[in-house]
């Protein structure tokens, strides 16, 4: 029998085809259970009616915004109603607006309206008392509400017969659609009253007595219309608990399958080339390093294949970490691949990398989209041939021509910015040279199986625990949290437009000395032409300020030719250049000792784990560094304490969890709630990590005695996964990486 939750939501009373189309597109709204599943964001208590002095009064501003989240509830008299941005009785395209004076015993305020002008204005009436229910705005200085719910005081109750209202986040064209907060809550509570008796339980009996949760039916019921605080508590805990749950579960299932199977490349020899790189470093290893490298080596002589992420924030060594490894899988006869998001990274790798195997005589190449046909070729064939040890490139490696002899080790550096099936196209690339033999179930012969690489990924951004345990919960985690002797720490400062010249003082003074300075300005997805005419701007006044041929500057952005682009690159990266100006559109990850200044133009428009990124391109040397923040005077609350915040301190960590609580995860390593292995529909990566831990650690426990699910108190967690795995559109699911 099917499911009633799976229903097409056209299929309600109200909505019909055209309105199901604007839910699915507005909000991937499919279902039944999918709009069951849309949850109000935040709850008021309708209870409480505001006195319109009071709002006035309070400290709801926030530089130019009002709060957003200030949804309050007025009930007064509309003393005035004018329709206004007319003309001869027809409206004045974008200046045509309804505004409603509600005034109270204590003070007035204007409500105000864009959209269904007629209808409105003849349905609400002057003189008379009505229940204002929306968010305050801010216009022309003055306090408002736009586009609120209106209703007499007696059609109150047409809310729910308990005290909360729940406020969903909407768009403008589902408002114009009709489906305001009004309209969304009546939706809810027919959907409620035509499935809550036949919603079966998503969780076993004795997970639900073990937590103390109330039943699904009635989460959901008090989710959407909770009688009081404590029912809505009740109803919170439990679906954040679930969704979190499920998630950690289906994370810890493929690392279990994983680690299960046994079959990885033994990789026990440590030889001559790591013994004769580690001897010629000039400098001893971190502690941190040393503690990442033995964790890596336990995996990778335990038969089973490595799969771990390694968190190191900017200059913590990183790439030394993956030479070390690579060499031990070169030692056992192995090869190794470090794939790079950009050229200019995967370059920079080369570099590095060929600086650390100067005393060994291991072989180190460069594949990427620019590599030359016939040096392709010569590549190709050494790989294959196994000949060539190293290979370092971009996407280029994941090309079907490019074949392993034996790929032992594959290390990914920031590994957000390459897709999921790019990833698990590098690992599957072993010949059948690099295989194992396990017996034929049709007898005969043992079968050959290829073997996979060992993985190691790499980021530079680091990751709060809370996102990592999410994020690469089927990988485990090492953590690189020293930096190498001779780092010196970076000094930061903030600075405003005002201070422009002495800014520029500064920079003549460091590049006097023999310094170089990197001036990078934001990157706006919605508006590329305006940041390059900032660029532009800012480009020519540096020129201006700093005049050839005594100072160089050299430019890169989007718009250039990769040929452009990477000579004026290495115009600066060789020292020629004194200063370069960029946009973040590009990756300015070039590893230049010398620079000791980064300027950040808008640093306000940056995110704390991108202003952390750009800082860390300075400080390479054992010069003192420094990273100036440069902003304008109008600056919201959220924005001046993300600059008090890196001027503060360069624990990256710390930016990471404070990011975080202010943002959300969304903009941390490029990916968003909506874009896990489950969909999260209420819990918060950043806000629930006491509900996160609880849900790994009885995860862990039910798997540990029960590894593939399979005992009949499990079965329904089984039948759970299936489902959330498949829901919505286009789920990308993490845990296929390993």
């Amino acid at each position: 029998m099917a499911d009633i939750l799976d229903t097409s939501i056209k299929y309600l009373q109200g909505i019909g085809p055209k309105r199901a189309e604007l839910l699915a597109k507005e909000l991937n709204v499919h279902t039944f259970r999918d709009m069951l599943y849309y949850f109000p964001f935040r709850w008021i208590d309708k209870s409480k009616v505001y006195p319109i002095s009071s709002i006035l009064k309070e400290e709801l501003l926030d530089s130019e915004e009002v709060n957003t989240s200030s949804y309050v509830q007025l009930r007064g008299i509309i003393t005035k109603k004018e329709l206004v941005g007319f003309s001869n009785g027809r409206p004045i395209k974008g200046k045509a607006r309804l505004v409603f004076t509600l005034t109270d015993a204590t003070g007035s305020i204007q409500l105000v309206f864009f959209s269904g002008l007629k209808w409105i204005a003849e349905k609400i009436k002057e003189n008379e008392e009505y229940i204002a229910f929306g968010r305050l705005t801010l216009f022309n200085n003055q306090v408002n509400m736009v586009h609120p719910e209106l209703y007499p005081p007696a059609q109150a109750a047409t809310y729910g017969s308990g005290s909360m209202v729940g406020i969903y986040s909407t768009t403008e064209k589902m408002k114009n659609g009709g489906f305001g907060i009004k309209a969304i809550t009546k939706i809810e509570s027919l959907l409620l009253e035509k499935t809550l008796p036949h919603i079966k339980e998503t969780l076993p009996d004795y997970i639900i007595q073990k937590m103390g949760f109330c039943s699904l039916a009635q989460a959901l019921k008090n989710i959407h219309f909770p009688m009081d605080q404590k029912a809505l508590d009740a109803a919170q805990r439990r679906l954040k608990f679930e969704e979190l749950f499920y998630l950690q579960l289906s994370l810890l299932k493929q690392k279990n399958v994983r680690t299960s199977k046994g079959g990885g490349i033994i990789l026990s020899k440590v030889g001559d080339n790591f013994n004769k790189c580690y001897s010629s470093l000039p400098y001893q290893l971190t502690n941190a390093q040393k503690r990442v490298i033995k964790e890596m080596r336990e995996d990778m002589r335990s038969g089973k294949q490595m799969n771990r992420l390694l968190q190191g924030d900017v200059g913590s060594g990183k790439t030394l970490v993956a030479v070390l490894l690579s060499l031990i899988a070169i030692d056992n006869g192995y090869q190794a691949c470090i794939m790079a998001p950009t050229e200019v990274l995967a370059n920079q790798h080369l570099a590095s990398i060929q600086k650390f195997l100067k005393a060994t005589d291991v072989k180190v190449a460069l594949l990427t989209g620019s590599t030359k046909t016939k040096e392709r070729r010569q590549i190709l064939k050494e790989l294959e041939e196994g000949s060539l040890n190293i290979i370092v490139g971009t996407h280029a490696l994941i090309e079907e021509r490019v074949k392993f002899h034996r790929l032992g080790l594959a290390v990914i550096d920031e590994q957000h910015r390459f897709g999921v099936d790019q990833r698990s196209r590098l690992w599957s690339k072993n010949d059948t040279a690099a295989s194992q033999q396990t017996a034929n179930p049709a007898g005969g012969p043992a079968l050959q199986l290829p073997q996979p690489p060992h993985i190691m990924v790499m980021t530079a951004t680091p990751i709060p625990r809370t996102l990592a345990m999410t994020l690469y919960g089927d990988l485990d985690v090492s953590i690189l949290d020293e930096l190498p002797p001779g780092r010196t720490p970076i000094i930061t400062k903030h600075a405003w437009e005002s201070q422009r010249k002495q800014v520029f003082d500064f920079m003549r003074q460091e590049i006097d000395k023999g310094r170089q300075v990197f001036v990078v300005y934001p990157l706006i997805k919605e508006s590329e032409k305006m940041d390059y005419e900032n660029l532009e701007a800012g480009y020519m006044r540096i020129v201006e300020e700093f005049k050839a041929p005594q100072y160089i500057t050299a430019v890169v952005h989007g718009k250039q030719k990769t040929e452009d682009k990477n000579l004026d690159m290495q115009l600066f990266a060789s020292g020629k250049a004194h200063i370069l100006v960029a946009t973040s559109v590009i990756e300015v990850g070039v590893d230049v000792p010398n620079a000791s200044i980064m300027v950040i133009e808008s640093a306000e428009r940056f995110g704390l784990s991108q202003l952390h990124q750009l800082r860390g391109r300075v400080g390479r040397g054992s010069n003192k560094s420094y990273c100036i923040l440069m902003s304008g005077y109008k600056l919201s609350r959220e924005s001046r304490k993300r600059l008090e915040l890196m001027c503060s301190t360069t624990d990256g960590f710390v930016l990471a969890e404070e990011d975080m609580k202010m943002r959300g995860p969304g903009d941390i390593e490029g990916t968003s709630q909506s874009g896990l292995a489950i969909d999260l529909h209420i819990a918060s990566l950043s806000k629930d990590g006491i509900y996160l831990q609880q849900a790994r650690d009885l995860a862990e426990k039910i798997l540990t005695q029960d590894p593939q699910l399979s005992a009949p108190e499990n079965r329904l967690l089984t039948e759970q996964l299936i489902l959330l795995r498949h829901q919505g559109k286009d789920p990308k699911d993490y845990s296929s990486i390993s």
